[in-house]
């Protein structure tokens, strides 16, 4: 900070056109704002990363070289490299860096694909999985995805072929669309038993994920090597669970011991009804059950200052046409309706009876219930041995993961994906996460600075108005003085 201090004295100085402190009070705040703009520069250093070390895969969208868009008919959304500032062409957010940039969906309601694949698939035996992005919604996310899919080594197809039925090992990051505001983690989980492949999505609140401030926010999924799951945004756990936790998945990863037998039964004679209709129960004769609930108050008697030939509302006595209203262009003037004063004791118009409640209402008959004697409970089908059980121990080695997939359908274009992370080791994740932070303290102070210097810039610009009106006010008074000087001088000017 030192090296920026401002120096204004000594600063030059038009005398010709405002008064030196004046003028030298001006310059200082213009020179205060220009060294907050370099300060913010100098203070806050952000570099856009290029490369993580240690990480499996890392994607800093610094081109798009690696990645390939599918030729599917049905993928006709662009995606393009962007700035971080710009949107549909112009500079929609200026807090952002201009050099900054990352993979966008600029096409509203369609769906977008792009993968790449790579060059040996990634296996998480022993050792986890770190899976890490960031996303600018650079409009808010009203119905759409805004995720990643990890595909499948496994079940590989080209990335030109990429669509919504290529294999997957997991998917991870936000949606919104109906009821539907969470951060999703589908884990596809492979069977050793019958290779049967099952999709376990995490169940559970969760903090809905942030997706109309217009800010980029960092996404992270960890799986540990003992199999537990960590979801964060921007650094902070938002859920955790066990892969082992059969409760915490739609589907669990292990299948159960025991299932229903496919080849039982219930008898036909097998009753389940713990209560039946008691025989001995029957409707009285003089139960009427079209009998209504309310009916008009007998004794009821229309007050005597009811007003039944008034109407409710009446022109306002006391309004009047306008002055400029014309009948002939403007039609005739009628006044506004207000309400009837002699509607205010009782009422006015058609009376009516009260509803009161109905003696003699009923209700719907409904027969008494007794123990059924020949009841034998609810009948399950009996349990045998799974035959396609297994137990899974280290589910955190999951199905082989051959690349990374963009495969997407939003109402809404501007999704901006930057700094894609895949890893078996949370340390690069970090330095990423690190970087992250340091671009938006590098925002926040772009953002002070621009602010500071709007603010010295107004500041200059009002020392410069009063100075003029200082000046304006000056030469007056000596003008008015000359004047009087001279008038004094020469009293028969004025006299002629």
């Amino acid at each position: 900070k030192a090296a920026h201090k401002v120096r204004c004295r000594g600063a030059s100085v038009s005398k010709a056109r405002w008064p030196a402190p004046v003028a030298m009070t001006t310059r200082c705040l213009l020179l205060v704002a220009l060294s907050a703009l370099a300060s913010a520069d100098e203070e806050k250093p952000y570099e856009v990363p290029t490369s993580i070390d240690g990480a499996f895969f890392f994607e800093p969208f610094i081109n798009t070289e690696r990645w390939v868009r599918t030729e599917d008919e049905n993928y006709q959304g662009e995606l393009q490299l962007q700035s971080y500032g710009v949107f549909r062409g112009k500079a929609e957010l200026p807090d952002a860096l201009p050099a900054d940039q990352g993979l966008e969906l600029s096409s509203a309601a369609r769906k977008h694909g792009i993968s790449t694949v790579f060059a040996e698939p990634l296996r998480t035996k022993g050792v986890g999985l770190v899976v890490q992005f960031e996303l600018l919604l650079k409009q808010p996310l009203q119905c759409g995805g805004a995720y990643l899919k990890l595909l499948s080594a496994d079940e590989a197809v080209p990335p030109a072929a990429l669509n919504g039925d290529t294999a997957y090992t997991l998917m991870f990051g936000p949606d919104k669309c109906g009821a539907v505001h969470k951060t999703h983690f589908i884990l596809r989980h492979k069977s050793p038993v019958d290779g049967a492949i099952k999709e376990c999505h995490l169940v559970g609140e969760t903090a809905a994920p942030p997706l109309s401030d217009k800010k980029p926010h960092l996404y992270t999924a960890v799986i540990t090597p003992e199999s537990e799951v960590k979801i964060l945004v921007d650094g902070k756990e938002v859920r955790s669970a066990s892969l082992l936790d059969e409760t915490a998945f739609s589907a669990p990863i292990n299948p159960p011991k025991k299932v229903d037998d496919p080849d039982d039964s219930k008898p036909a004679d097998w009753v389940d009804e713990p209560q039946m209709p008691d025989p001995a129960s029957v409707k009285p004769d003089d139960w009427d059950e079209e009998a209504p609930r309310l009916i008009e108050d007998p004794a009821a008697e229309r007050p005597d200052t009811w007003e039944p030939d008034e109407p409710l509302q009446i022109p306002d006595p006391t309004a009047e046409a306008p002055a400029d209203w014309d009948a002939d262009e403007d039609g005739e003037w009628e006044a506004p309706l207000v309400p009837n004063p002699k509607c205010k004791p009782s009422g006015c118009g058609e009376w009516k009876r009260p509803q009161v409640a109905n003696p003699a209402y009923k209700g719907k008959w409904v027969q008494a219930k007794i123990d059924n004697p020949a009841y034998v409970g609810k009948w399950a089908p009996r349990q045998i041995d799974n035959p396609a059980y297994y137990y899974d121990a280290a589910p955190h080695d999951v199905m082989p993961i051959g690349g990374v997939g963009i495969e997407l359908w939003t109402m809404q274009d501007g999704a901006l994906f930057d700094n894609i992370l895949i890893s078996t080791d949370p340390a690069p994740a970090k330095v990423a996460a690190e970087a992250f932070a340091a671009r938006s303290e590098a925002e926040k102070a772009a953002k002070k600075a621009k602010q500071e210097a709007a603010e010295a810039e107004r500041k200059a610009k009002e020392e410069e108005r009063k100075a003029k009106e200082a000046k304006e006010e000056e030469e007056a008074k000596e003008k008015a003085k000359a004047e009087a000087e001279e008038a004094k001088e020469n009293p028969e000017k004025d006299e002629i």
